[in-house]
């Protein structure tokens, strides 16, 4: 986890951020799990016709890849832009 979301909880008792670090932790751990099943959700729906076999066919596992790629690529896009945003609205202290 990265220290500096700690940064702001400097006034708080040791037991209290590791609390926090901990919270903080299960949260990101949560996120990072719902975009998977996000994608994987997404990409076995747009890309899987049919189940006649038990292995993807050429096109269908071109389609999970291409589809991976853009939900991952977009994913960090917004991560990215996020970012530039809080930098923008960062106040003085």
């Amino acid at each position: 986890m990265d220290k500096s979301m700690l940064g702001d909880l400097d006034g708080l008792p040791e037991e209290d951020k590791m609390r926090m670090a901990v919270m903080i932790e299960q949260i990101q751990i949560r996120d990072s799990l719902r975009m998977y099943n996000s994608l994987v959700e997404r990409c076995f729906t747009d890309c899987v016709d049919t189940f006649r076999r038990k292995t993807l066919d050429k096109q269908e596992e071109s389609c999970v890849r291409r589809c991976a790629e853009k939900f991952l690529k977009h994913s960090m896009r917004v991560g990215m832009r996020f970012a530039e945003l809080n930098q923008g609205v960062a106040t003085p202290d």
